[in-house]
């Protein structure tokens, strides 16, 4: 729907897709997606039979470790820490079913790079790569409201499938890890495998309400089901310790995000906005087991953003940064630390901010004329657009 998009073109860069973004955050295997259901409030707000399809990018470099909340710059200064860095590119396809339902496909495609000492026998620091397609997500969403007539304010609910088309079991060579010194092809780390080899299910809630003139308060979350326990993928973390016995296998953990903040229109192509978001792996799942490996942990961040539409294509960049890091307790650390009576936490290591640009391009649907009240079409009118209401 034309009259939507002009109306509201502020909206487009609200959600994007690093929630999907939850984004990812080093060592904590946050994986590069949101809701199944869509990427952005304008990518929803489709007419009939419309499409968007897009692509969005993303980057980051972790390697501050924390443990808890604290710190541990001793890591960088010694050249100990693990060093992530991600690339990933999401291919996107919505489709308006109708004026309030909408569904969406998600393909994954990244690199990625965990350069560490401690894998390869903490003398020598090396690389170990990963790349392909990540976990497709297919969904379906729906406005509560008409968006034809509420263009102030409406909610939209989500329900998608996370599929595990990633590869789970990619590996690399990890070198001085045999006993004589020598080299083996092993999986690579949790945090940089491509997919996590279970069907997820997410819920999702997405809103938007018009405070004043052209400014506007959003927020969401959603949470991704990750009923599967473990993958049946080995970590050797056991060889590591052997109180890391029960860490040998991977899990195949949930993890939520949830944000929220204001956004403000420039003009009728700019926007601005600032948010914060919440994004985590927890330490168990609410649904199935919680058994194997997994770094449970937690990132707030303020969450900047400017965005540009003109006709048919948007742009948005975002570039959230983080302002608290939290690695708890996982359940090992909890049961090491009732075994021994010793305090234990795992680390892990975060990226400072996060660069995340996307593109897109709508394609209008060939349909009849859109039916609004007199009284919306009159605001349009004071607005400007009434020209551009009937226009598919």
């Amino acid at each position: 729907m034309k009259f939507i998009r002009n109306y509201l073109p502020l909206f487009f860069l609200i959600l994007s897709p690093d929630i999907f973004i939850l984004y990812s955050q080093g060592c904590v295997a946050i994986r590069q997606f949101s809701s199944c259901a869509g990427n952005s409030l304008e990518s929803n707000l489709l007419g009939e039979g419309a499409f968007l399809v897009g692509m969005n990018y993303r980057y980051f470099k972790s390697f501050r470790h924390f443990r808890g909340t604290e710190e541990e710059p001793d890591r960088v200064t010694n050249n100990t820490e693990v060093i992530n860095k991600s690339n990933a590119w999401d291919f996107s396809l919505n489709y308006g079913i109708t004026v309030r339902l909408y569904g969406s496909i998600v393909i994954p495609v990244v690199l990625n790079s965990r350069s560490s000492l401690y894998e390869h026998g903490r003398s020598v620091r090396y690389s170990t790569f990963s790349r392909g397609v990540a976990d497709i997500r297919v969904g379906l969403g729906y406005w509560l409201l008409n968006p034809g007539e509420h263009v102030n304010g409406n909610v939209a609910v989500g329900l998608g499938l996370k599929l595990p088309t990633g590869n789970y079991n990619a590996s690399d060579i990890f070198y001085n890890v045999n006993p004589d010194g020598g080299s083996q092809v092993r999986p690579v780390d949790q945090s940089i495998q491509p997919g996590d080899g279970g069907f997820g299910i997410t819920v999702d809630l997405q809103f938007y309400e018009k405070l004043a003139g052209d400014l506007f308060v959003y927020g969401g979350g959603f949470y991704l089901f990750n009923p599967m326990d473990t993958n049946g993928i080995r970590t050797f973390r056991e060889t590591l310790s052997p109180l890391l016995l029960n860490e040998a296998i991977m899990s195949v953990p949930d993890q939520f995000s949830v944000r929220g903040g204001f956004l403000y229109g420039v003009s009728h192509a700019w926007s601005g906005s600032l948010g914060i978001r919440y994004d985590a792996v927890p330490v168990e799942d609410l649904i199935g087991g919680s058994k194997g490996f997994r770094r449970p942990g937690n990132v707030l961040s303020i969450d900047p953003g400017v965005g540009f539409m003109a006709n048919n294509i948007t742009l948005n960049l975002n570039v959230p940064f983080a302002v608290r890091r939290d690695r708890p307790q996982s359940i090992t650390d909890k049961e090491i630390e009732d075994e021994t009576g010793i305090p234990r936490n795992g680390d892990a290591a975060f990226a400072d901010y996060l660069i995340n640009f996307g593109v897109a391009y709508r394609f209008p649907a060939k349909t009849k004329n859109i039916k609004m009240n007199h009284e919306l079409l009159h605001t349009f009118k004071n607005e400007g657009l009434d020209n551009q209401l009937y226009k598919n």
